[in-house]
């Protein structure tokens, strides 16, 4: 097998402080002043809460069927060592 030539694209060909700075734009993208969670934690629990109970309780498969949860979960760490190419699940 003969080794191929690495690509000088995406963050593999920036210096270090080209990524640093790139990356430091992430948490800049919405002024402070703007962040309702972090102006409100109030604001953010409250948001917390109501995603926990948006799904009526009886609907909630996995809480119905702990089998078909640990069969799902069993499932997802198999496909997440591979690479989603397990044939035998």
């Amino acid at each position: 097998m003969e080794d191929k030539p690495k690509s000088k694209r995406g963050f593999a060909s920036m210096s270090p402080e080209q990524r640093r700075e790139i990356a430091s734009k992430g948490g800049k993208a919405v002024p402070a002043e703007r962040r309702s969670f972090a102006q409100n934690p109030d604001l953010a629990a409250s948001a917390g809460r109501k995603g926990g109970k948006s799904v009526d309780p009886a609907k909630r498969s996995f809480s119905q069927n702990p089998e078909l949860a640990s069969s799902a979960g069993t499932k997802g760490g198999h496909a997440s060592r591979g690479g989603g190419r397990h044939k035998n699940l």
